[in-house]
């Protein structure tokens, strides 16, 4: 029989970032998939500033960058009149990640090509088919007929999830809306494509957002998506039926002359909010789509299922290295649900602005939200809002109070210098290690205190300032102070305990 350390099911963004944030710490990881090999097709589309980082603390963020578009205008028509204009700047908050528009597809492939640099490979068709869990591990039983013996799985196979279901895991949720239209196509028309503009429409709303332009050049690659409710017989569409009625759509709701080039991907979806009753049953755990399911508006799914990858990993390496108490984990659940409860009361009240078809609902969506979106003020707050970089645990089990940045908030992406005199970032030291931050006049004592506890995995930095930090893989702060005896206390009860005194 087989046997690993953890078991990730699910080779998307959150698998793979799990993977490759398991294998930074040095932890034996496989991954499996049902999937006859790497998803082609977009699918989600846009990683806001939170999600870039994750990425490069990974070594994963590569060539995105300059492989993306940074289409971050929107701009909404009524009839054929722009009625508000949504800017997503800089998010600030020191980060040199940037906001992307790249396909799904892309993401994965970078971080499949991190996960081939850190020895780990995917195993397509290999699907989960039944888990035995004992107080010592796991034995699982694969599609291929292996049986394998894992210290941990995590489910990130989606909302369809097998891992949940064999954990029996509730995954409750509501209906928002009826169907939508989906599909990358190219077109020949006059819109801009330094932005994403949308419709207003009595039938419903149409969006129209620029993809980055492939190897061949071209640059009229469109995602657009459509709110077409009560259409059909309740029979799922064909490809043709998708593809004949976005002819119907994009003339008749833009105002445009618009001709369909070519299709390269066509799909339809219901949104649903759902969210896993737990992330957790014994050694099993659940992360991104297979935990909780978003409307895709704001672009927060792939994005929040990718800081889930981020927080666990390091949580879970420190528990099979043995230097941290199984208790620790229970901090995944209690940091990452609240947040996502969060993300999806936002994405479900814009799914409901953007189908309202009550006269009241249109009134309010055309005459007043868009006027307020107008303002400077709230596109700034709509920019930091989706970045996702306001997220922090202060109020969760190892969070804290005193003076900003509090135990559990995102420290941001300072400068600092290295052991040997270079200078460097913050965020571009971590990867896969802890960092301490060393303040001007903080001796040795400190360095020995986290190696006694956290080994090796720990960036000694320095930085301006009186007091001391250290920064969690994940970018957020753990401690702060000068006093040795407070550092190794707030170490001994994380680890072991896994929450501090608030």
């Amino acid at each position: 029989m087989d046997s690993t350390q953890v078991l990730v099911v699910g080779a998307g963004p959150t698998g793979l970032a799990l993977a490759c944030g398991l294998l930074l710490h040095g932890v034996p990881v496989r991954v499996v998939d049902r999937a006859p090999g790497p998803a082609t097709t977009s699918r989600a589309n846009f990683l806001h500033a939170r999600g870039s980082e994750v990425l490069d603390r990974l070594g994963a963020l590569g060539a995105l960058p300059e492989e993306s578009l940074r289409a971050t205008q929107v701009t909404t028509y009524l009839g054929d009149r722009p009625i508000m204009k949504l800017k997503f700047g800089d998010p600030g908050h020191q980060t040199a990640a940037p906001p992307m528009v790249v396909s799904q597809a892309k993401v994965e492939a970078a971080l499949r090509d991190r996960l081939a640099q850190l020895g780990g490979v995917p195993e397509w068709k290999t699907a989960l088919v039944d888990v035995d869990q004992d107080a010592d591990g796991i034995t699982v039983s694969l599609s291929d007929g292996q049986v394998v013996r894992a210290g941990w799985v995590i489910g990130c196979d989606g909302t369809g999830s097998t891992t949940r279901k064999l954990a029996g895991i509730g995954f409750p949720g509501v209906k928002l809306s009826e169907r939508f239209l989906l599909a990358d196509l190219r077109l020949d028309w006059d819109l801009d494509r330094t932005g994403t503009s949308g419709w207003i429409h009595p039938s419903g709303m149409l969006g129209a957002m620029p993809m980055p332009a492939p190897a061949s050049g071209r640059d009229d690659l469109w995602r657009l998506i459509a709110y077409d409710p009560g259409r059909g017989n309740g029979d799922k569409p064909s490809e043709q039926e998708i593809l004949d009625r976005f002819r119907q759509i994009l003339p008749e709701r833009s105002g445009k002359q618009v001709h369909i080039c070519e299709a390269e991907w066509l799909s339809l979806f219901t949104i649903h909010r759902r969210l896993a009753d737990r992330y957790r049953h014994g050694r099993i755990f659940l992360a991104g789509d297979a935990a909780h399911a978003h409307a895709p508006f704001g672009g927060q799914g792939m994005l929040t299922g990718v800081g889930d990858a981020e927080n666990l990993a390091w949580k879970l390496a420190l528990v099979v290295q043995g230097k941290a108490d199984a208790a620790l984990l229970n901090s995944y659940e209690a940091e990452r649900r609240p947040l996502a409860t969060d993300v999806l009361r936002g994405t479900a009240n814009v799914t409901k602005v953007n189908i309202a078809s009550s006269p009241i609902g249109r009134f309010l969506r055309d005459r007043m939200i868009v006027r307020l979106f107008n303002l400077p003020s709230i596109q700034r707050w709509a920019t930091y809002t989706t970045s996702q970089l306001w997220v922090s645990y202060r109020k969760g089990p190892l969070g804290g109070r005193g003076a900003k940045p509090r135990p559990g908030d995102r420290v941001p992406d300072l400068a600092v210098v290295c052991a040997d005199g270079s200078a460097s970032r913050l965020h571009a030291e971590l990867g896969g290690r802890w960092a301490l931050l060393m303040a001007r006049a903080a001796g040795d004592d400190l360095q020995t205190a986290v190696r006694q506890r956290l080994g090796d995995h720990v960036g000694m930095l320095r930085h301006d300032d009186e007091q001391t930090m250290l920064v969690r893989p994940d970018a957020h702060l753990a401690w702060r102070g000068s006093d040795v005896a407070s550092l190794d206390r707030w170490l001994k009860t994380a680890l072991q305990r896994g929450q501090v005194s608030q």
